[in-house]
């Protein structure tokens, strides 16, 4: 049985007053900005983080818009603690007082709404309040403290950007003995929940081309028309899943885009359709891809296309695998301090992806992610008394809106009871034993 929590009397002596986090958290959700636009969002951070202590380390403008802040404090491990910060282009729906109202450039030049829809501006507003409690008690552990913003998660593209730009090297990045990273949930508030190996399935994002030959809408016998071709296609990939993988295997392949035309007396010579892939093994990622391929191609084939389809694989990220050994030591922290009814060390694998391990894999060494709830308390209990949980807008939904508090506080507190845990052991108390 574990004792009780050696980390609460280090919260109570060092939390810092959440409200001016609370209102910062608030700022970002109504500023939010898309992958490798994060310059507002990263120059706020800076601020704030250079009011902490004039010992932090703050070294910015890492693949553009990354940054890291550095605390040595004496002898031992070096851990990382990771927030991401870009958004979506979702239009919000949430009626907040601080609701984003913005508009931003995609990648594409064309003007889109832009959202906080993933939870990343509670990342990073729960980093920075976990960094100054760390700072406020910093005589009581010893080692060296990272704390890393990351652009462009929802890209897929941003921690390997980072490390390419030479995160470890020229910006002078510690190699971390482990690193840690969170992610807020639309679970009940005040709950954290992960597991040790297979975490979250790896995700490909691919782009398939399907060509026609164009005509007036008025004689499509004289076309090839591809929006037809791409229709068929969309409804044919639905069948990979549900007859082609096998029963209770993690699998998803979800058309998220088909775009076909410009003006509506104009059948099109082409169709784009967009992918979202999702597996936990290189072999059924294979199949997969394989499949999708094969359909495509035959479906070409069958409407007479003037040509091959193309693939595109624009992004790839792999599955995440949570080091055993470190999510032990973390869940019997997690366990004590939280709780062993708020807390669960062995939920579910989650087929949504994250780019966070990229960090951890590419110098070798261990890590830790787990989620934090963040759907108000009240409403989870009443739509679970009616039976409506499934009703509970998710991730990357156009009302998904984390509770401020305890939303807040719990995901602090998670990242300072992992880091205490992994800076110091049980050299000062930190570490609570089974």
């Amino acid at each position: 049985m574990s004792r009780i929590s050696p980390f609460k009397a280090f919260l109570e002596e060092n939390t810092p007053d959440y409200k001016p986090y609370e209102e910062f958290y608030k700022h970002l959700h109504a500023n939010p900005e898309l992958s490798w636009g994060e310059v507002e969002t990263s120059a706020a951070i800076a601020t704030r983080l250079g009011g902490l202590s004039p010992d932090l380390q703050i070294t910015t403008g890492i693949a553009g818009t990354g940054l890291i802040a550095v605390l040595r404090n004496g002898p031992g491990r070096t851990v990382l603690l990771r927030a991401d910060m870009d958004a979506l282009p979702v239009k919000e729906l949430t009626g907040l007082e601080y609701a984003s109202k913005k508009m931003a450039e995609d990648s594409d030049g064309s003007l889109q709404p832009v959202m906080h829809a993933c939870g990343h501006d509670m990342h990073v507003t729960a980093l920075l309040a976990a960094a100054e409690t760390l700072i406020l008690g910093r005589t009581q552990w010893s080692g060296t403290l990272v704390c890393l913003f990351q652009p462009a998660e929802e890209a897929g593209e941003g921690a390997q950007r980072m490390i390419e730009d030479g995160l470890y090297t020229k910006h002078g990045c510690p190699i971390p003995d482990v690193l840690l990273g969170q992610h807020v949930s639309f679970r009940k508030a005040g709950f954290t929940d992960t597991r040790p190996g297979l975490l979250m399935a790896g995700v490909d994002s691919m782009k398939i081309t399907v060509y026609g030959r164009g005509g007036h809408a008025s004689m499509p016998h004289l076309s090839v028309d591809p929006t037809v071709l791409a229709s068929h296609i969309v409804v044919r990939l639905q069948t990979i899943v549900s007859r082609e993988v096998k029963p209770g295997s993690l699998a998803v392949v979800t058309v998220t885009g088909l775009h076909s035309g410009k003006a509506i007396n104009v059948i099109s010579d082409h169709a784009l359709i967009e992918l979202s892939i999702r597996s936990v093994d290189s072999e059924n990622r294979d199949a997969l891809i394989n499949a999708i391929k094969r359909i495509a191609l035959a479906e070409c084939s069958a409407s007479d296309s003037p040509r091959d389809p193309t693939f595109e694989l624009v992004s790839s990220i792999p599955a995440m695998h949570n080091d055993p050994a470190t999510t032990d030591v973390i869940n019997r922290s997690f366990s004590a301090h939280f709780g062993l009814q708020t807390h669960n060390p062995s939920c579910d694998v989650v087929p949504a992806a994250e780019d966070f391990s990229h960090l951890a894999t590419a110098i070798g060494k261990p890590y830790c992610f787990w989620f934090f709830g963040g759907h108000d308390i009240s409403d989870w209990e009443k739509r679970a008394e009616e039976n409506r949980l499934d009703s509970v807008p998710g991730l990357h939904s156009p009302l998904f809106a984390p509770a401020i508090q305890p939303t807040l506080a719990t995901g602090a507190e998670a990242l300072v009871v992992a880091a205490l845990t992994m800076l110091s052991g049980d050299k000062n108390g930190f570490e609570a034993q089974g």
